[in-house]
């Protein structure tokens, strides 16, 4: 890549950075993204044509839909992109060689996370001036450099043209964090002509250089969103006619944190909000808590599940309150296919990264996922992998940012791959 194209890439992760958006709310970035990829003569299906609104899961409210769309086009977003999107975002683009051959699919995340960006001395969105607009949401992961790399992927795509063969599918998902939107995206039917997937993650537990080839390690989880109803009451007068929301929820917390782990592998449980009470000398009415479970196989999250659906039900009837539990998201396990993962590990070290291994750590969970079980059950086959990335903080740490040197050798990866399934003569089985 010239020393241009490395800036210019540079550039397009920092606009990106800045227009964080969190999960089905990404309308700026749908828009901005569809419009780059038109440019380049990829057909795209757009919203609610690239999702399936049945499968989506922890979706905000129509109000806030609707504060997410005023703001996409305060930040100068297409009002006819916008308009085309209506509530939903997301995006699968489409490129046809017109000729004979695989579909070839790589998968990009759109959402950044709810957490504050640091905004001191020190941190370089914050010196440089790409900080995020929004003082609430921040790209704490690195899903504005999965973007970016996706986005000069598709560059490359459009001039090597003459030289690819079958059909390629770039999907640009919502709602990543929370494993909210993989479900939706795949249950739209995206996947079920795919041959061969390819997803990434920057940073994780690599440096830059490094690469860790082929992902397999996947926690299942399920997320939970719980709300307990009481009785309001005097604290002083009346205590005994009060229903008491926030101790039920309270002994819940408790109980769901003493789940015994399971036998056959790593279990998780975790409540990450609670919320209670209106004032100091009311007895709380209601409450509100939000968990996640997570388990080594599909087994053992359930089990988890099941058994914090007990604690929840024993903890509301201990106080004689109801509860009412909604599912806001989920991911299966997954295992990336080895012989992608020694492609992978071939074409990185093609490129020069110095240290690839063939085992790449997650340690929690992603809802790309969804989409490698419905590859490999249609016969197709899957690889996630890290490319590694210094960082200045863990993901999710207001303070996260990226060695953003490591993006152009990125999309020579991405470009290798392509070369290797997509390109004219290869045999797709070999």
């Amino acid at each position: 890549m010239t020393d241009r194209g490395k800036e210019d890439l540079t550039a397009l992760r920092r606009l990106l950075h800045r227009h964080a958006e969190r999960g089905w709310e990404e309308f700026w970035t749908t828009a901005f993204v569809a419009a780059s990829l038109e440019r380049l003569g990829f057909s795209l299906r757009l919203g609610a044509d690239a999702v399936e609104a049945a499968s989506a899961m922890g979706r905000p409210d129509g109000k806030a839909l609707a504060r997410a769309r005023e703001r996409a086009l305060s930040w100068g977003a297409d009002r006819a992109l916008i308009e085309r999107l209506g509530d939903w975002t997301g995006l699968v683009a489409l490129f046809d060689t017109g000729r004979p051959g695989p579909v070839t699919a790589f998968r990009f995340d759109l959402d950044a996370v709810e957490t504050a960006e640091c905004r001191q001395a020190g941190h370089r969105p914050f010196d440089e001036g790409f900080a995020s607009l929004d003082e609430t949401t921040a790209h704490a992961c690195g899903h504005d450099g999965h973007m970016a790399v996706g986005l000069a992927l598709a560059g490359r795509i459009a001039a090597l043209a003459p030289d690819l063969t079958g059909r390629i599918k770039l999907l640009f998902q919502p709602a990543e964090e929370g494993v909210r939107g993989g479900r939706a995206m795949t249950e739209k039917g995206h996947l079920d002509d795919v041959d061969v997937l390819f997803g990434f993650h920057l940073a994780g537990q690599f440096a830059s250089g490094a690469v860790g080839a082929g992902c397999s390690d996947f926690l299942c989880t399920t997320k939970v969103d719980v709300a307990f109803r009481g009785v309001a009451a005097h604290a002083g007068m009346a205590p005994n006619e009060g229903k008491n929301a926030l101790l039920a929820a309270a002994t819940a917390v408790l109980g769901l944190h003493a789940i015994a782990p399971h036998r056959d592998g790593a279990s998780r449980v975790n409540v990450g909000v609670l919320r209670a009470g209106t004032g100091r000398n009311v007895v709380p009415d209601r409450a509100e808590l939000l968990f996640e479970t997570r388990g080594q196989t599909a087994a053992i999250d359930r089990y988890v599940y099941e058994r914090a659906l007990e604690v929840l039900d024993g903890a509301a009837r201990s106080q004689g309150v109801s509860v009412e539990t909604r599912l806001a998201g989920g991911a299966v396990d997954g295992t990336s296919h080895p012989d992608l993962v020694a492609l992978v590990a071939e074409k990185a070290r093609a490129v020069g990264f110095t240290d690839v291994s063939l085992e790449g750590r997650i340690g929690g969970s992603e809802d790309f996922s969804w989409m490698m079980r419905r590859v490999d059950e249609r016969g197709g086959r899957a690889c996630h992998f890290i490319v590694g990335a210094d960082r200045t903080a863990g993901h999710h740490n207001g303070r996260f940012d990226f060695d953003e040197s490591v993006l152009p050798r990125a999309v020579d990866l991405f470009e290798a791959l392509l070369r290797d399934r997509a390109g004219r003569g290869d045999d797709l089985r070999r």
